[in-house]
């Protein structure tokens, strides 16, 4: 029961690995990026302690996926979950790096061959600058903060390879510090921003930047196609230089870029099986972002979509396992005059005898500061100390054991999930409805195909919501974050020349 614990505590990623072919074709002058798939067939197991380590979490208002405008640093988004990587090469002779293709950041970092004391060093690819002839020292400090620690390092330039091009004298974070569980295990050494220079730590000049001014695409736009279709090993192209027109069918739709940082732009309602929810009627602002896989929105929204669609949030299920299994114990416990505060000790579940006030429980872990949940080190102890909480008060009031587990099963529906991860019933998928966004007056469907991510086969699948709760507090919020689960559906051109961002149907 801990582990299943442990393990809802992740967001579900999907790792996809991008294959180091990238070659620009002498007939359509397009620098064009393959990417492969990587398959899993579970969930993500590895488990960071609570909630203070791993990925990006909340902080000051923020979601650890956006970057802090005001004070030079920025907040990464979990790249455990981000799904696109790609080969690069640094220095001359290059060395190679895997780099995620990020159009929500806007630096290119690498480890370092000066990080000693980060494990994530370690276990990746480091650049050495001694190795290099077109290395040229910088020096200034960098640091790229997340919810739950930072990385830090300081700028270098040097040349940048990717594929058939060299970008002369970029610069780049030489990153010495790696923190934290999360870059541990990722599969890719560094984050190559494909956002604007608004957002660029240390007012570096971003690499797609430089690859215009250097007269190295013939367009300054560049185009994702994501292949979703799990059945094929193609995991789809980024092209740099304008749109391969095998990858979309009809003319993409337009939006013009309302804000420079991310690719922002304004979002029309949002619809329920063809049906307006008003949620967006005065118009939503949105970022198209390749490094976040899911697709995110406001709270109070992805809530009723999620609902709408028959999604369950993870550790509500937990929740009311656990009342399936102990709630009988609890109640014989109390029965006997076992004093409240040994409960969840006599039974194992928590190692110490709880003496603070245990109203903290379920209110505190819903909605009672501000929809934020509770620190918590052990959830399993805590919701035993909130079973016993709610149970004692019942008793006290003679209700029936029936009564008593059906209302804290009831409570238990009121918790939300980590980051907002829901799951759904896989038997289930061909009567849920389509989710549709309206952009530049064009509705944008997402059938369960599209927006449900199914891991695993059989009686063991897991079939995951793709739409995730995220808050960005006001100016810059509410925001919505179209990541892959749109992406993968509609081919997505990123017009730097005219400001816009263009979708259409991908094939």
């Amino acid at each position: 029961m801990r582990s299943l614990f442990k393990a809802s505590l992740l967001l579900l990623s999907i790792w996809l690995l991008l294959s180091p072919t990238a070659y620009s074709d002498p007939n359509d002058g397009l620098v064009r990026v393959g990417l492969k798939k990587r398959k899993i067939n579970q969930l993500n197991q590895i488990w960071h302690a609570g909630s203070n380590e791993g990925y990006a979490r909340r902080s000051d208002g923020v979601d650890g996926n956006f970057r802090d405008l005001g004070n030079g640093a920025i907040g990464l988004k979990n790249y455990l979950d981000a799904q696109y990587y790609g080969e690069i090469g640094i220095g001359t002779p290059p060395q190679k790096f895997t780099v995620v293709f990020d159009t929500g950041s806007s630096n290119l970092w690498v480890p370092s061959a000066k990080c000693y004391f980060s494990v994530a060093c370690l276990l990746h690819s480091k650049y050495k600058s001694s190795q290099s002839s077109s290395y040229k020292k910088n020096g200034k400090s960098a640091a790229i903060h997340y919810g739950t620690g930072s990385i830090s390092g300081f700028f270098s330039k040097d040349y940048i390879k990717l594929g058939d091009l060299v970008v002369k004298e970029q610069d780049f974070i030489e990153a010495t510090r790696e923190p934290g569980v999360t870059f541990v295990a990722a599969k890719f050494d560094g984050i190559l921003g494909l956002g604007f220079k608004e957002i660029s730590v240390g007012d570096a000049v971003p690499v797609w930047y430089n690859m215009i001014t250097q007269g190295l695409v013939h367009e300054p736009v560049f185009s994702f196609w994501l292949n979703r279709n799990a059945e094929e090993d193609d995991g789809g192209e980024l092209v740099f230089g304008g749109v391969d027109i095998n990858h979309f069918r009809g003319e993409h739709t337009y939006v013009r870029v309302t804000q420079k940082g991310y690719w922002q732009f304004e979002m029309g309602d949002i619809l329920i099986s063809g049906k307006p929810t008003g949620f967006c009627a005065k118009g939503c602002a949105a970022i198209a972002d390749s490094g976040t896989s899911l697709l995110a929105g406001p709270t109070d929204v992805i809530t009723k979509i999620n609902q709408a669609i028959g999604a369950v949030g993870i550790m509500s299920q937990q929740c009311k396992s656990f009342i399936n299994q102990y709630g009988k114990t609890i109640i014989e416990l109390l029965l006997s005059e076992t004093r409240p505060e040994k409960v969840c000790s006599q039974m194992n579940l928590c190692s110490f005898n709880a003496s603070h006030d245990t109203s903290m429980i379920i209110e505190s872990v819903v909605d009672k500061n501000n929809g934020k949940s509770s620190s918590v080190d052990d959830p399993m102890c805590t919701l035993c100390q909130t079973a016993v909480d709610r149970m004692e008060t019942k008793i006290q009031r003679n209700e029936t054991e029936e009564d008593i587990i059906n209302h804290v099963g009831q409570l238990c529906e009121r918790i939300p999930s980590p980051m907002g991860e829901s799951r759904v019933n896989c038997d289930s998928l061909s009567s849920m409805p389509n989710i549709a966004f309206t952009i530049g007056c064009k509705t944008f469907n997402l059938s369960p195909k599209d927006y449900i991510l199914k891991i695993g086969e059989g009686a063991s699948a897991q079939c995951i919501s793709g739409f995730t709760a995220l808050d960005v507090a006001p100016p810059r919020g509410p925001l919505w974050i179209l990541g892959d689960i749109f992406m993968g559906r509609y081919h997505t051109v990123f017009d730097y020349g005219r400001l816009r961002v263009g979708f259409a149907e991908a094939v």
